[in-house]
């Protein structure tokens, strides 16, 4: 705490230009699972990026005694008993909840504020009007619902063996505070040092933001986030977190899960060519890239941005077109890695293998065995 307090302090002046938020991930592409003091370390040497107002994590892989269950992270502002019992009643109405618990913290760590924090195992229980509706379908209009209509209460993460911890402070206090590198392992962990500049920082806001089981971090900011915000509430996705990265975790659902498509196409939705490009392309190209732009201006992300996405068995870095926020990836053996620094990197793996920088716009796809893929691409770049 006296480190943040320092941080905050009118004496802390920053000694270099800083491009707001840390990002961090790193995958296992062979799926094993490993602790999270790599990840913690590697936020760590990012720690001016922060300004101790938000930091989390999300871990792939954590709970294999449950991994065949929704996992209902979920927190209670102000330790809301009335909020939740009334959350617990309508898990009860609309799942089967197989088992519960208090998310375990710390004690000894002191964070402003924490809420209560639980998790339930879940499975849906649909009514007879619901028996023709995709189980992931169910489960976000519940946690629509919880987000929209309980207050106090909102769904940190909601997806199959992935958890999402976040709260206010910084990512090291975070991570001491749920205990991560004691009680839990996973084969992918991403993880974001928060400095907001136009929302608040508090606990639902903070990244990872999440659905089902994908996540996001971010680094910049959306200025399209109102056009983006109402195409999606046509499609069922409404933000209540008040932050912008929300409507990238849900574009990113309702593209690439919903609708089907890959990531180099959702990448030219999010940051799409510039029309005096598209104009000199040939007519195959011309015609795809017109037709993206048209079909889905309202999710054209404006503004600097890098995210990590990930998912399961799949992490995914981006920037915006003009790479106005950086992202450096890099690889040893059957790990990679992206990263809002190289130094970073480094700092938890100084032997590093393959390290680059991807070009704005274009997405870095790391998926479970692609070792040989991530060395062309290198190679090529």
């Amino acid at each position: 705490m006296l480190v943040q307090q320092y941080y905050q302090s009118e004496r802390f002046v920053p000694d270099k230009e800083m491009d707001a938020c840390g990002l961090f991930g790193v995958m296992h592409t062979g799926g094993v699972r490993f602790g999270g003091q790599m990840a913690i370390d590697a936020i760590k040497n990012m720690k001016v990026r922060g300004s101790g107002l938000g930091g989390g994590f999300a871990i792939y892989g954590l709970y294999p005694k449950y991994k065949d269950y929704y996992a209902l992270h979920i927190i209670y502002q102000d330790k809301n008993m009335a909020a939740k019992k009334t959350v617990e009643a309508f898990l009860k109405k609309n799942f089967y909840v197989v088992f519960d618990e208090e998310i375990p913290t710390n004690p000894d760590i002191r964070l402003f504020a924490p809420p209560l924090a639980w998790r339930y195992f879940v499975s849906p229980q649909k009514s007879s009007a619901e028996e023709n509706v995709p189980d992931d379908e169910y489960v976000i209009s519940k946690v629509m619902h919880l987000n929209s209509h309980i207050d106090d209460a909102y769904v940190f993460s909601s997806g199959k063996d992935v958890g999402v911890f976040k709260g206010v402070g910084f990512p090291e206090e975070i991570a001491d505070y749920f205990m991560l590198d004691e009680l839990y392992e996973g084969y992918i962990w991403t993880v974001h040092s928060r400095f907001p500049t136009n929302t608040p920082g508090w606990w639902g806001g903070a990244h990872p933001l999440s659905i089902l089981d994908w996540t996001v971090v971010h680094n910049g900011e959306i200025s399209s986030y109102g056009a983006n915000r109402r195409f999606l509430e046509m499609h069922n996705y409404y933000c209540t977190l008040h932050t912008d990265t929300e409507v990238l975790a849900y574009a990113v659902d309702l593209l690439m899960r919903r609708q089907g498509l890959p990531i180099e196409v959702v990448a030219k939705i999010f940051a799409p060519p510039m029309w005096e490009v598209i104009r000199h392309m040939d007519d195959s190209d011309k015609e795809l890239y017109t037709a993206l732009r048209m079909t889905y201006a309202p999710l054209l992300m404006n503004g600097p941005f890098t995210v990590i996405v990930a998912h399961h068995k799949e992490m995914i870095g981006l920037t915006d077109r003009i790479r106005l926020r950086p992202i450096t990836a890099g690889a040893k053996g059957d790990l990679v890695f992206l990263s809002s620094e190289e130094a970073a990197i480094r700092a938890v793996c100084p032997d590093l293998e393959l390290a680059w920088t991807p070009p704005g716009g274009e997405p870095v796809v790391v998926r479970l065995h692609t070792r040989d893929h991530l060395q062309s691409l290198n190679k090529s770049i």
